[in-house]
């Protein structure tokens, strides 16, 4: 078997050349966090979060101790950069997190090492690419989603996206919307044009790669009428940075360089991107 192995800013590459498989993870650095935490020998969690937790500015004190303080901050950067490297299942809880890092309280450092506890049972997780195992070879596609008014406190929608390329993700983000949604639709509508945005950018990036998209990013969303409204040129009336992302979108539909294709919610994998889901559901959509 030949073989290729190569690590580069806290990220193991390996590569099977007989099997055309390549995989991605950052298996040493997430031990490293666990044992600089004492989390190495901690009882694995199936979830990031507990079941229904949800935080909020009134756990939060306004003079933390410093131990706490500069505990939690280092737990969310450590956090972050696996997010941000190999580790997407980890992206929903690094922003909920991350909006506490000046004032928290207790239950926003159990929830951090709740999630160090989550780690600990998937520190070895790898992302896998292969060109023999899939029929739309070199073919970037993805998945959108969106809890709507998510944020009990603010009532703004979280989003999630991943985008594909044979096999596994090569882009992926959660985030919290920056204004308000007063539907469903709207707040996929904008989370749509968010992620064909990133489409656009992988698309032309891409190339240089000799990777050439010639066929329609085709995007994987649950709301019907965000895609009915992606390809119907009826007129509605929307709040004018509404009405401008519908052309956005419309004009990508058009272009064919994105298509939004319908899928039950169970289906869509950013759903645990979005919110803090039970176990067999997280555990399936990892």
């Amino acid at each position: 078997m030949k073989g290729l192995y190569n690590t580069t800013l806290e990220c193991e590459v390996t590569r099977n050349m007989d099997k055309s498989t390549t995989y991605l993870s950052q298996t040493h650095y997430a031990e490293e966090i666990l044992c600089t935490y004492n989390f190495w020998n901690a009882t694995p969690r199936l979830t990031l979060m507990q079941p229904n937790t949800r935080l909020n500015k009134g756990d939060c004190d306004k003079h933390p101790a410093l131990d706490l303080h500069r505990r939690y901050r280092d737990i969310v950067s450590s956090l972050g950069y696996l997010v941000k490297m190999t580790r997407p299942d980890l992206a929903w809880a690094h922003p909920e997190l991350s909006m506490y890092v000046q004032f928290l309280g207790k239950n926003h450092m159990f929830v951090a090492e709740h999630g160090l506890s989550y780690l600990r049972g998937t520190w070895n997780q790898t992302i896998r690419y292969s060109r023999d195992s899939h029929e739309n070879l070199d073919v970037l596609w993805g998945w959108v989603d969106v809890d709507w008014a998510g944020d009990t406190g603010t009532r703004r929608s979280h989003m999630g996206h991943i985008l594909m390329m044979n096999g596994g993700p090569i882009s992926w983000k959660s985030r919290r919307q920056d204004n308000v949604s007063l539907s469903t639709f709207k707040a996929e509508f904008v989370a749509a044009v968010q992620t064909g945005q990133e489409a656009i950018y992988l698309r032309e990036t891409l190339p240089d790669f000799r990777y050439s998209q010639t066929k329609a990013t085709l995007l994987y969303e649950d709301n019907f009428a965000c895609i009915a409204m992606s390809e119907n040129p009826a007129r509605r009336k929307f709040s004018r940075h509404i009405d401008i992302k519908q052309y956005f979108v419309r004009e990508l539909v058009l272009a064919g360089v994105l298509k939004l294709v319908s899928l039950r919610t169970h289906k869509i994998m950013p759903d645990a991107l979005t919110k803090n889901l039970l176990s067999p559901a997280s555990v399936r959509h990892r």
